[in-house]
């Protein structure tokens, strides 16, 4: 990776940028070129130079990171720097490349850069499987239910029931294999109980997400990594 990313760092806390500058400085590929605690500021500064990166931090006065993120250059990548994991669906609306919530390590900075670096690289998609096949009784017989039918998965102790949309099969199984067996990005775990399809999320809040009249919970464990999955998933 020879190219040269020039990038910015927008951010209302003067610790932020710090931690920013040193994460850009040990990525030999990115070169910072600017730093601002004000959105304001860093417009006019965008109207001037041209940037590949920008670090926009969220919640800021007089003009948003939301708000500035729709108004720079549609050619200026976004990722998203802050503390609320709230703006994650509004973040994926304009683009961004990805949603780092406060505090992220360098790993998951990192991981960040990368994903820009293979957006330019076509990468080969993960094979999804259409169909599992799981037992339903003690007589071992298998029942073949279609993936894309599956709503969500409910563990249940030493059982799990998985729901479709006008029935549901319960078998003796975890959460865990179920998950590693269906081997698909558009299920995502949001509770130590509860693996769901975001096909059938209809709507989300900071605590729960609803499939028809369920309600289901989203664990604080898992909160993080849901929204940052709904931000990146491209439906």
């Amino acid at each position: 990776m020879s190219k040269k990313y020039k990038c910015i760092i927008v951010d209302d806390e003067p610790p932020a940028i710090r931690l920013l500058e040193n994460y850009i400085a040990k990525i030999s590929i990115l070169e910072l070129t600017y730093t601002s605690t004000s959105a304001l500021m860093a417009l006019s500064f965008l109207e001037k130079e041209k940037v590949d990166i920008i670090f926009l931090d969220i919640q800021m006065p007089h003009l948003t990171g939301l708000q500035l993120s729709k108004i720079i250059p549609k050619n200026t990548k976004v990722i998203f720097t802050t503390a609320y994991p709230q703006f994650a669906l509004e973040s994926y609306s304009v683009n961004a490349i990805d949603y780092l919530l406060k505090p992220f390590d360098f790993e998951r900075f990192y991981k960040a850069i990368h994903k820009i670096c293979s957006k330019e690289t076509p990468i080969q998609q993960k094979i999804k499987k259409d169909f599992i096949f799981i037992k339903t009784d003690r007589k071992n017989n298998l029942v073949k239910v279609t993936v894309s039918d599956i709503i969500y998965i409910e563990s249940l102790k030493n059982y799990v029931a998985i729901h479709l949309n006008n029935k549901e099969f319960i078998t003796y199984n975890s959460l865990k294999n179920i998950k590693e067996s269906l081997q698909n990005e558009n299920f995502v775990q949001i509770h130590k109980s509860y693996l769901v399809s975001i096909l059938h999320i209809e709507k989300t809040t900071s605590s729960s997400v609803f499939i028809g009249n369920k309600e289901i919970p989203i664990g604080n464990s898992f909160k993080n990594d849901f929204f940052l999955k709904i931000a990146q998933n491209k439906l």
